[in-house]
């Protein structure tokens, strides 16, 4: 059974690789974008452990392979960047799985943190390897006599009958193999640290990843040893198996990479919207806090970008907001929003935030009905102000959220009623 009979068509492979490739190349632009605006090592090799495989996954693609090629005048020289790309991927993923600390082990604010000096030396020893077999594999291939015709999907088992391309594509496998067992050993360690959540998700699917993808090293190794040996008929498994196995742990690990940041951008837009009904009245209260009017509803919409200082300024215009309006909180307000949330059975946190809302909502509507604010020495202290700065998002979300509920109203209602 030839290889060109058992290979899928050269189209797919080049929809698949190029997708795939661009798209991890996205998220690795994401990373460097973040790695320029905070420099530290461990966002820099977060960046290059994403875009050292894109890499490999776009010059995989026989279009582009085949570009290479008669750029460089070279037949196949195009393998050698592919398994390079996937080498620095391996060399890179495993520095990265050490470096990260759980947050809850990290002794600063910084995602990315090299524990101490085990750390290090287990990094030296990983990258000694790489080091030293990394020359050894170009040297290898070069001299291996591999720049015969072009065969970008049909490579490792057309020459792995050549000894120093047998050997090549051996190192290459182990080094790869070795790394995803490594890392997803480490990552499975991180993530049964971590409590539920994206960030614990995005972990488990690098650790997932890694094992899919060992399906394509074994896949591999057996249709090199095959060829080497002269063993005909196990082409399949490195034509068509071995690439399937290689583009979803590709999928896997990029999700995993890319999953936890889509989650914290979800999550600060959620906040940035949410917010708006409480700034509105902020606003309305006072026009001087705001650096700016307030946005329509379309330009609300589309704010996708700066999405944590948008939130952050929005946040401290309501506070400012609150204290504004603190003179014109009726104690009255304060006490029938603790009894209704009381009767409604709510816990602390959303007692609290009822309070607020009631509160802010009463003292509003006496500011626009021209009732005199009252003296210092009768204010009321709204409860949660003294809010851990972690938490004051959390707590005010949670208030504007209870702004027009209709716990908040019924508690107006009370007071309005009794008067």
């Amino acid at each position: 059974m030839s290889d060109v009979a058992t290979a899928p068509p050269e189209a797919l492979f080049n929809t698949v690789y190029l997708t795939i490739g661009t798209i991890a190349w996205l998220v690795a632009a994401l990373k460097f974008r973040a790695w320029r605006r905070d420099p530290s090592p461990g966002l820099l090799v977060v960046a290059l452990t994403i875009a050292a495989p894109a890499t490999a996954f776009l010059v995989a693609a026989p279009v582009l392979y085949r570009m290479i090629d008669r750029v460089a005048h070279r037949g196949n020289l195009a393998t050698l960047f592919v398994y390079l790309g996937i080498t620095g991927f391996s060399a890179a993923a495993v520095v990265l799985a050490r470096m990260w600390t759980p947050p809850k082990e990290r002794s600063g604010v910084r995602v990315w943190e090299v524990a101490g000096a085990q750390t290090w030396r287990q990094v030296r020893r990983r990258l000694a390897a790489f080091a030293v077999l990394v020359p050894v594999m170009i040297v290898l291939f070069l001299a291996g006599g591999a720049g015969g015709p072009e065969t970008p999907l049909t490579f490792d088992t057309t020459f792995a009958t050549r000894p120093g391309i047998a050997l090549f594509l051996v190192l290459y496998q182990g080094l790869f193999g070795f790394a995803l067992i490594d890392i997803s050993r480490v990552c499975r360690g991180h993530a049964a640290r971590l409590p539920a959540g994206p960030l614990r998700r995005g972990i488990r699917l690098i650790a997932l990843g890694g094992l899919v993808a060992c399906g394509y090293v074994l896949c591999k190794l057996v249709a090199i040893g095959a060829a080497f040996a002269e063993v005909t008929g196990t082409e399949w498994l490195s034509t068509a198996v071995g690439p399937v196995f290689a583009a979803l742990g590709a999928v896997l690990i990029t999700a995993g990479f890319g999953g936890p940041a889509v989650a914290a951008w979800t999550r600060r837009r959620r906040d940035y919207q949410a917010l708006r009904p409480l700034w509105d009245l902020a606003y309305r209260a006072d026009e001087r806090l705001a650096l700016e009017e307030p946005a329509s509803a379309w330009t609300e919409r589309l704010a996708f970008q700066d999405l944590e200082w948008r939130t952050a300024r929005r946040g401290l215009e309501i506070r400012d907001g609150q204290l504004t309006l603190r003179p014109w909180v009726d104690p009255a307000v304060v006490a029938a929003a603790t009894e209704v949330a009381d009767r409604a059975g709510l816990d602390d946190d959303e007692r609290v935030a009822l309070t607020v809302a009631a509160a802010l909502r009463g003292a509003a509507a006496a500011l626009r009905a021209g009732i005199p604010p009252r003296p210092r020495e009768d204010q009321v202290p709204l409860p949660g102000l003294d809010t851990e700065p972690a938490q004051e998002r959390t707590h005010l979300v949670r208030v504007a959220r209870c702004l027009y509920a209709p716990l908040t109203g019924e508690a107006l209602a009370v007071v309005e009623g009794a008067r």
